[in-house]
């Protein structure tokens, strides 16, 4: 999984909008639809950090007071850059670590994408056999979508890990990372992701996902991203989310 020549990311509302995401190859469009989640655990009730809820996969997790929630309905991902109707890898229900980090206008046509520095959401593994397998599949595709297409050669990824959270959610992660990702831009660059894959209330494989850049000032540290991580818990059972 390799080098985003081209940052096809879509943040757009409707859970399953791929259409729209996939609608404009080269642009960025984030829905910046603030999410007022309650403060569901110890974690956001005393230091301050925000509740992130996904009923669609019955998951939520917590993130540090200063990145920006957005709505449950909102999903976000990257096509294809070979054929910009084909979603590569999307989640729903993200938060947004700097959501303007570094801003280029890609192709000289006076839209200006917007790159953030962070992002973190969680998705279905329909069709998976295991955590691990969640994990390990997932982990270097995000790599590869976000920061390295079309080359995959670049992306290395470490053997599954057991891991459980603090709140008893048992799963595997992956750590997966690029190594020499093509600069089309100045925005472009090396990139990393982690992926936990485990079960939700009713038994189906689902992941949550962090995924960012790396090697520039400001980088999400690794004990932060653990950290969150560790706040994973099921949120009752999975539900549709009705399309904003």
């Amino acid at each position: 999984m390799r080098n985003p020549q081209d940052e096809r990311w879509r943040t757009v509302a409707g859970i399953y909008a791929v259409a729209a995401v996939a609608a404009a190859a080269a642009a960025t469009g984030a829905v910046a639809m603030v999410h007022r989640a309650e403060d569901r655990s110890e974690a956001a009730s005393t230091a301050g950090w925000k509740t992130v809820l996904n009923p669609e996969h019955g998951i939520a997790f917590d993130v540090p007071p200063d990145w920006e929630v957005v709505s449950e309905g909102v999903f976000s991902g990257y096509a294809d850059s070979k054929d910009p109707d084909k979603t590569l890898i999307g989640h729903s229900s993200p938060a947004f670590y700097k959501s303007k980090w570094c801003s280029v206008d890609r192709n000289g046509d006076g839209i200006v994408n917007d790159i953030r520095l962070g992002t973190v959401g969680s998705k279905g593994a329909d069709g998976a056999k295991s955590t691990d397998e969640v994990a390990e599949k997932t982990a270097p595709t995000w790599v590869y979508a976000a920061y390295t297409q079309p080359d995959k050669s670049v992306v290395k990824w470490d053997k599954p890990v057991a891991y459980t959270t603090k709140y008893g959610v048992e799963g595997s992660y992956v750590k997966a990372h690029s190594e020499g990702a093509p600069q089309a831009t100045r925005c472009d660059g090396d990139g990393k992701a982690v992926v936990f894959g485990f079960k939700n209330s009713t038994g189906g494989f689902v992941a949550w996902d962090f995924y960012g850049r790396t090697g520039v000032p400001g980088e999400v540290r690794d004990d932060l991203i653990m950290r969150i991580m560790s706040t994973v818990r099921l949120s009752g059972d999975p539900k549709p989310t009705t399309p904003l």
